[in-house]
């Protein structure tokens, strides 16, 4: 039986990594000449797209996107969100990313208005430098610590024990769960170069300490570097970026806490005028003195047809303004009414605000491209996968769709842990494709039972 992606299965009682649905996405995936490789920087076909949004990252790198916005459209599941996130990712390491819901804007403590203005500054960076003091080093040894909690049957994250290295000093550290956490979220571990904010508790992955590898690639997501030098703890200069909603928060918090605790309460719902004023001025203040510049992010709103004409009017007059994040909408819509109107619309957005939008289309994909795309994420996942598991998914992905395929790798994985297996075999997808219905056998099972179900 052939073995297509290397490795064994984990335990289940191993400390486990949150992997995100997009983590593998690096980049757009193009060439020095804007042409889409095959197979790049975690995306798999979709060339046309990509090289689009290729174009799109060049125009704002310029500073000439004033007044623009994107959308995406194509069927679901066409990687219109991975095209969102790789927009970002090319924009620069750095670059905030917001993404949204559009029904996420009707809620009954905020008004759309206010949901969508915090969207937009969250999505605005404010880069700032600065002296820190510093925990730098290699990570030469991390245990995770766990506890049991009244209030949940597992065992919950306690903080972690981390050993810092440079070529001249060793600290041993003992961390709180908020600072596990980000640990966890990043994949730290031996060999990697990081630095934690003694003050925040911010970490950040510098590297990665040559000669701490047990495998060289010729293609590597993080730099191999020299281990730094001197001791663990130092001052150091620090590049930080906070988001314009970050000193909304701060400004309101201040002003609440000195009128009154149930101020508080207030200030993390709505934030007035007067507040982002002086934050804006604050900002202003910082530009001027050349302490901090102004980081352009994207604001990717999904099932933008949920949207309603208030909200659309808001987004034009957003992408209007002097510091507007990069706006990408998407919709997997044809034809449809704006949201509280009987104006039947193009994915169901107005057209005056579609004349300001670069659309990028997107389309099904083939499959070879949903092998790939599967082979990605389980490498991604650590879900090692036999030939045949593989092209059975790939085949479950063209006949129902390519989330549910990736929906039963981990599943399968389970299953094939139960049986002491170091590989996910054929017989083990198929096994969970039994237990978990798709969306087309959900629906037959519907109409079949359709008397017996409420209405």
């Amino acid at each position: 039986m052939g073995e297509r992606l290397g490795g064994e299965l984990k335990p289940a009682t191993m400390t486990a990594r949150r992997i995100s649905a997009h983590s593998h996405i690096r980049g757009l995936g193009l060439d020095e000449n804007g042409k889409a490789i095959k197979i790049a920087d975690g995306l798999v076909g979709q060339e046309e797209a990509r090289e689009a949004a290729g174009v799109v990252v060049e125009i704002v790198k310029q500073g000439r996107f004033s007044g623009r916005g994107v959308l995406l459209a194509g069927p679901p599941g066409t990687g219109k969100t991975a095209i969102a996130i790789a927009i970002a990712r090319e924009l620069g390491e750095d670059t905030p990313f917001v993404s949204i819901n559009a029904s996420e804007i009707y809620s009954v403590e905020k008004k759309k208005t206010e949901v969508l203005m915090q969207a937009i500054r969250k999505a605005i960076g404010i880069r700032v430098r600065e002296q820190r003091t510093v925990y730098e080093g290699v990570v030469t040894s991390i245990k995770y610590l766990r506890r049991r909690s009244a209030f949940y049957p597992y065992p919950v994250l306690a903080g972690a024990e981390i050993t810092l290295e440079t070529t001249d000093d060793s600290v041993r550290l003992t961390l709180g769960p908020e600072i596990a956490e980000q640990l966890l979220a990043l994949n730290i571990k031996k060999g990697d170069i990081i630095m934690i904010d003694a003050d925040t508790g911010a970490v950040r992955r510098v590297g990665r300490a040559k000669g701490k590898s047990k495998r060289s690639f010729d293609i590597d997501l993080y730099q191999a570097m020299d281990i730094p030098s001197g001791p663990v703890k130092k001052r150091k200069d620090v590049v930080r970026v906070f988001t314009l909603h970050d000193i909304d928060m701060s400004i309101a918090m201040q002003r609440a806490m000195a009128t009154s605790i149930l101020g508080i309460f207030t200030a993390e719902r709505e934030i007035d005028d007067e507040v982002r004023r002086r934050a804006d001025e604050t900002v202003k203040k910082l530009l001027d003195e050349g302490k901090a510049e102004i980081v352009p992010g994207v604001l990717f709103i999904d099932d933008a047809h949920m949207l309603d004409l208030e909200a659309f009017s808001f987004l034009t007059k957003a992408m209007e303004s002097e510091f507007s994040p990069v706006i990408i909408l998407a919709t997997n819509r044809g034809i449809t009414k704006i949201r509280g109107t009987d104006i039947e619309s193009p994915h169901g957005i107005p057209r005056d605000l579609l004349d300001r939008l670069l659309i990028i289309p997107t389309r099904p994909y083939t499959r070879d491209e949903i092998k790939a795309i599967l082979e990605i994420r389980a490498d991604e996942e650590e879900i090692p996968l036999t030939d045949e598991a593989l092209e059975y998914l790939a085949d479950i992905g063209v006949e129902k769709s390519l989330r549910y395929a990736v929906q039963l790798m981990e599943p399968a994985r389970i299953i094939a842990l139960r049986k002491g297996k170091t590989k996910v075999e054929k017989e083990d997808v198929e096994e969970a494709s039994k237990l978990f219905a798709d969306v087309k056998t959900s629906v037959e099972l519907t109409e079949k039972y359709k008397d017996l179900m409420l209405r």
